[in-house]
């Protein structure tokens, strides 16, 4: 019973303000002692042994360069351009067209803070100028901005494989269905919304000297074929077996890089800041990772999973109930921990449930993603309202933007009922592409 006291006291130290990092390795360095004894040192330097030997995560600092160099390399502002092209006519047309870039560069990058910057910096302005209202810009741009997370590639998948014990490449394949029908019931919403209450997001009217349509698929195709070559050369290069997640990483990597030079936005600047950038998010996810092994592995050695197989067992409620509380306590801690937190504390000890209980791996790892996507938008940690803050005018208030997110919240719960539905949402591509079970 003594590792159940491990959760109250890694909460405290997070409520008290201790960073999640240095909590979880507190608490494992103490009950591990307290436990073992001087042997809980063997188990440590095992953990950060298998920690730093997991090839697979060498494909993090690749995804963050990728989205750094991206993020600077220009290809957003004409994307911005393109799209809003074809959909400013449309009842909340450049919430719609907001929406859709986010999906293309989110796509392209893996890197959810990238996307929410780059597009909250080009729509914000663009939507205020239509009077468009400031809860639709702040649920718009926070909703879209956080599409990264279950739209491949993702920097959150790369962590979520290896502690899944599950392949990054058929997580990679599952999320491109659940995502494409969480993006489509947003732009559904905004434009119901819209024609609901056209003062929420006005039409755009129509100019005297509109684009002739050749101009437009012009530029259309010059602002889509970039973001379109880095999603082939991640996901695609996945799809087709030429290359693994970790090399697929490497040449979105690449691919950054060299349109960066082609846009004729690289110099020493850009570069230094993406290199720096990229160590610093590394540095950060890696060190917690190694510190929610090192929790999770001295809990499962003081016999943590037998006790709560015991509790379990005794209460009786059946796979599906239990499934249910898992999702609600991933729900719950989305308010007050960071995706990667919730990940390393959480998923381990729900594996074996889950396996025990005849889900499918990849299928519930795609409910977590959407509750992960979820967890971005709740307060009061909200990451997505945190990044918009920082770019968005003082003109749209906090309470303006929690109030804006509040619908897309009730959107992802019935994308998650969807994916829980109907399993085939995140098991029929990666079975007919990869051939995965």
């Amino acid at each position: 019973m003594t590792a159940l006291l491990m959760f109250p006291s890694l909460f405290g130290m997070i409520f008290l303000g201790f960073p999640v990092a240095f909590s979880l390795l507190a608490v494992a360095f103490v009950f591990g002692i307290l436990t073992f004894g001087d042997a809980a040192l063997f188990q440590f330097t095992q953990k950060i042994e298998d920690v730093a030997s997991n090839f697979v995560l060498a494909a993090v600092p690749l995804f963050v360069f990728m989205g750094s160099m991206l993020e600077r390399s220009g290809i957003a502002e004409q994307l911005f351009s393109a799209v809003h092209l074809w959909t400013k006519r449309l009842p909340g047309g450049l919430a719609v067209g907001t929406v859709i870039m986010c999906i293309i560069f989110a796509a392209s990058t893996g890197v959810i803070g990238a996307t929410e910057t780059v597009v909250g910096l080009l729509a914000i302005p663009a939507m205020m100028k239509h009077r468009y209202s400031n809860s639709l810009i702040s649920g718009t741009i926070c909703a879209g901005g956080s599409l990264g997370t279950i739209i491949p590639p993702s920097v959150v998948v790369v962590v979520l494989g290896p502690i899944a014990n599950v392949s990054i490449g058929d997580l990679m394949v599952g999320m491109i269905v659940p995502g494409l029908i969480l993006s489509g019931l947003y732009i559904v919403y905004i434009i119901g919304l819209c024609l609901v209450r056209p003062e929420e997001g006005p039409r755009v009217v129509a100019e005297e000297d509109e684009m002739p349509l050749a101009e437009k698929l012009a530029i259309t195709g010059k602002a889509l074929l970039p973001p379109l070559f880095m999603i082939f050369a991640v996901l695609g290069s996945i799809m087709l077996g030429w290359a693994a997640p970790t090399e697929a990483a490497a040449l979105g990597a690449a691919g950054a890089f060299v349109l960066t030079v082609l846009y004729g936005k690289f110099n020493l600047k850009t570069f230094w800041e993406a290199l720096l950038k990229t160590i610093t998010v590394t540095s950060m996810i890696m060190f917690i990772l190694l510190a929610g092994s090192l929790f999770t592995g001295i809990f499962v050695a003081s016999g943590g999973m037998g006790v709560m197989r015991a509790m379990i067992n005794a209460v009786e409620i059946g796979p599906w109930g239990l499934l249910f509380i898992f999702l609600g306590l991933v729900f719950i801690a989305g308010f007050f921990l960071e995706w990667i937190s919730i990940l390393l504390i959480f998923v381990p000890l729900f594996m074996p449930f889950v396996l025990s209980g005849g889900f499918e791996p990849v299928w519930f790892c795609m409910l977590i993603l959407v509750m992960i996507q979820t967890s971005y938008l709740t307060p009061p940690m909200a990451p997505a309202i945190f990044y918009l803050r920082g770019v968005a005018p003082d003109s749209i208030t906090l309470v303006q933007m929690y109030k804006g997110v509040v619908p897309f919240i009730v959107i992802q719960i019935i994308a998650l009922g969807i994916v829980m539905a109907f399993p085939q949402t995140a098991l029929w591509l990666p079975d007919q592409l990869l051939g995965f079970r």
